[in-house]
């Protein structure tokens, strides 16, 4: 076999985003075994650190060993049984999903819909509501990675306690990138990923309980339908020093994931906020002086995550394939009703910086 030697890129796609090179080097430290003590150590240093960036106190806080897509389904098997209601909000890819796994949860599920590149409106819950007015949960995508539309929380959090319900949040592609405040915005159930903003390794999911979730678990008359997702279960292997073997932890993995953590925490989270939002502003400016226009309205659009119409005439697929294979650069295609129509530009953690904003706009002026 040829050696393994993929070509470098500069990653500018919807996920993942370049490594820091202190990432990558954790990678390659000599393996331990998953219950040694130093490495039960570590799994708490990660723990601490992942409460301190989702800014939450909820002792349910853990990793899934998993993508995020295994975050979103450890959410929703564990709260949602046969028979319960839940409100899934859909305006794009990734609430479409967690619809579907709501169903085969047993659930029935009651869809609010907007078109895809808008937020969903608080009246559209409202109206909801009068129809399902005691759901289980109501769940929503906080950063659509589809669209690159970001959605206000807190006046739906409201609506959601109002009604004495549990509010699941898909953070996938804003955690660690844009505001994002658990405890403050009432969260109840909370997921997101390692390689976006992160700029981890994919591979893990990051997710936070609160004591009414946990409760809500703790009341459950069925068990949950996946073994390796059930939080009964693997919440004990997260418990300290007490840990119950539940799966072999991905130990490179969360060496990787710590690594990247601490780098985000030195860096301070509002620091890394504003720099998502600065470079994004940069963006902005270069792609529309080359004609590109934006999908979202200004209000609702997500810095590290821009979703644009390429000037008239041009084929996205052929300039976008040309950027990847003469100038190393992956940008992301368009999903669903939107493939073949926009792009996705990724300005994510460690491939957010104005160099990364050059580069591309360099080669695109080449290129068109």
């Amino acid at each position: 076999m040829k050696p393994l030697n993929p070509t470098p890129r500069i990653l500018m796609g919807p996920g993942p985003s370049d490594a820091h090179p202190r990432v990558l080097k954790a990678m390659a430290t000599p393996l331990i075994g998953h219950l040694d003590p130093e490495f039960v150590a570590i799994m708490d240093e990660v723990k601490s650190m992942v409460q301190e960036t989702f800014i939450t106190k909820n002792h349910l806080t853990f990793v899934v060993s998993a993508p995020g897509s295994a975050g979103m389904e450890t959410c929703l098997v564990n709260l949602l049984e046969p028979g319960d209601e839940c409100i899934i909000c859909i305006n794009g890819v990734f609430g479409g999903r967690m619809a579907e796994i709501a169903d085969r949860c047993g659930a029935t599920v009651h869809k609010v819909i907007a078109e895809w590149g808008t937020i969903i409106e608080p009246k559209q819950l409202k109206k909801a509501l009068k129809k399902c007015p005691k759901p289980k949960l109501v769940a929503l995508v906080h950063a659509e990675t589809s669209t690159g539309v970001r959605q206000p929380l807190e006046e739906i959090s409201d609506l959601v306690h109002n009604a004495g319900s549990l509010l699941m949040v898909d953070a996938v592609t804003s955690y660690c990138g844009v505001p994002l405040k658990v405890d403050e915005w009432n969260i109840d159930a909370i997921y997101t990923g390692t390689q976006k903003n992160l700029s981890a390794p994919p591979g893990m999911s990051p997710v936070s309980f609160s004591d009414a979730a946990v409760k809500v678990l703790e009341n459950r008359k069925t068990k949950v339908q996946s073994w390796f997702l059930d939080l009964g279960l693997v919440k004990n292997y997260w418990a300290g020093a007490k840990r119950a073997y539940h799966h072999t932890a991905p130990v490179s993995s969360v060496f990787a994931l710590r690594e990247a953590l601490a780098i985000v925490l030195e860096e301070g989270l509002e620091n890394r906020w504003a720099r998502h939002q600065r470079n994004h502003e940069y963006l902005k400016t270069q792609l529309e002086d080359l004609g590109f226009k934006f999908l979202v309205k200004k209000k609702y659009r997500l810095p590290n995550l821009n979703a644009v119409f390429l000037p008239k005439g041009v084929d996205e697929a052929k300039i976008r394939k040309q950027l990847l294979l003469d100038y190393n650069i992956e940008v992301g295609g368009g999903l669903g009703a939107f493939a073949g129509k926009i792009w996705r530009v990724g300005l994510m953690g460690e491939s957010c910086t104005k160099n990364h904003v050059n580069i591309l706009v360099g080669a695109l002026k080449e290129l068109l």
